[in-house]
């Protein structure tokens, strides 16, 4: 696999961190090692998703969902109640994890409910009112007032 050098972009950009941190992320070798636990990824609207995460064996205790800079983080450290039992054949993995989804800008994590062994957290888009595309109504005559300028009908 071909390995490339982010340094000049991080030289030559000023506020792009972000971005290079995600290339950064995406073209390292480890991101393919991590399969533990099976995961989708469900668009349920144009502006919301659903990740549902396959937690078999996993109390609601056991599970952590937690959002810090950009970052949705879902890890699960099991409870100490197994150490009794004695297994003839233990298909049903628990062990730890700790999976990290990288969240663009204004997107929020709205909910999350643990049902028959899966995780689903619910996601949505909210863009701020100020960064919507407006339409900028254009005034007949020679001047332009001030509530044409702001989008408001003349």
């Amino acid at each position: 696999m071909r390995t490339f050098d982010l340094a000049p972009l991080y030289r030559a950009t000023v506020g792009f961190d972000q971005m290079a941190d995600l290339m950064d992320r995406v073209l390292s070798d480890n991101v393919g090692s991590q399969t533990y636990p099976p995961y989708n990824i469900e668009k349920t609207a144009d502006d919301s998703w659903r990740i549902s995460i396959a937690v078999a064996g996993f109390t609601d205790e056991d599970l952590s969902v937690e959002v810090r800079e950009h970052s949705l983080i879902v890890s699960a450290r099991k409870s100490a109640e197994d150490e009794g039992r004695k297994y003839l054949h233990r298909g049903i993995a628990t062990r730890a994890f700790e999976r990290r989804f990288a969240l663009a800008d204004h997107v929020r994590v709205t909910g999350a409910a643990h049902v028959n062994g899966m995780l689903n957290i619910d996601l949505v888009r909210e863009v701020p009112e100020a960064l919507k595309p407006r339409r900028i109504d254009i005034a007949k005559g020679d001047t332009v007032e001030q509530k044409a300028v702001e989008g408001q009908p003349a």
